[in-house]
């Protein structure tokens, strides 16, 4: 999105570089695999509620799809208060977290979505 702004900027490039070679460095594959299946299990729960059409997770990616429209800022209110950061999008409550979570810290946003998603349903299927 900010291309233009930080394309070519020599401290911009270092900073890639040097996170390519912290990634490649490091047990990263094990580690998304790890994280894909805490996301699988602890997203489980959302699949059998009402107004979920999906629950599915690819790599370091977790995706709750519902049938309708997130109310995003209502979402959005209900997850800081969980201390957690998540932004739906359309019918999505989705994350992508930084390869460097905790397991704990993942537990964290996928209860709070499991929780987040439930309350939507009883509040009018938002």
């Amino acid at each position: 999105m900010h291309g233009p702004t930080f394309m070519g900027n020599p401290l911009a490039c270092s900073v890639a570089l040097a996170s390519i070679d912290l990634l490649v460095s490091s047990d990263w594959k094990r580690k998304v695999s790890n994280m894909e299946t805490l996301m699988r299990d602890g997203l489980a729960p959302c699949a059998k509620m009402p107004g979920v059409r999906e629950v599915r997770c690819l790599g370091s990616i977790g995706v709750v799809e519902m049938k309708s429209p997130v109310d995003v800022a209502w979402a959005q209110s209900e997850f800081v208060k969980r201390g957690v950061w998540i932004r739906p999008f359309g019918k999505l409550v989705y994350i992508i977290p930084p390869y460097v979570i905790t397991p704990g810290e993942l537990s964290t946003l996928t209860a709070a979505i499991c929780e987040v998603v439930e309350m939507s349903h009883k509040k009018g299927g938002k």
